[in-house]
Parts: C-alpha cells; structure tokens; sequence
C-alpha cells in the first residue's frame, strides 16, 4: 500500500482518533465511534484514502520539520 500520511501526520491522527474514540465509547456514540477508529487505522497504516482521492500527501512535513529543527539548534547553538 502506498503510504500519504508523513510520520508527524501519522501521530497526530492517532491521538485524535484515540481521543475520538474515547468520547464515541464514553458517551455512547456510533459515529465518533466509527470516525476515532477510522482515524486511528489511517495513522498506523499512514495511509488515506480522501488524501488518495485528491491526489496529495503530508510526506514533505517530515522533511520540512527536519529542516526548521536543524536550522533552530543552529541558531541557539551560535547563542
């Protein structure tokens, strides 16, 4: 399967698909339920299916993320 879904993106979509499911469990409700679920399997298989559909993907947010990292603790490292 092709992977869509950067890491940073794939982590964030597990917490809010646990927290979702979470809620859907505590309060009884099938669709928050269901959306929880759905977001927690699209962060372990870093794969989506409406990111598919639209032809785009959060991979290059890793990259980007390295880099500002890379470029702050060079900046605090000259402080």
């Amino acid at each position: 399967m092709i992977k869509n879904v950067g890491e940073l993106d794939a982590y964030c979509r597990i917490a809010g698909g646990l927290a979702l499911l979470g809620f859907g469990i505590m309060g009884s409700s099938k669709t928050l339920t269901i959306l929880g679920s759905m977001k927690v399997a699209e962060g372990v298989l870093r794969f989506c299916p409406l990111l598919y559909l639209l032809g785009k993907d959060t991979l290059d947010w890793d990259m980007k993320l390295a880099k500002h990292t890379e470029i702050m603790e060079e900046v605090s490292s000259e402080g």
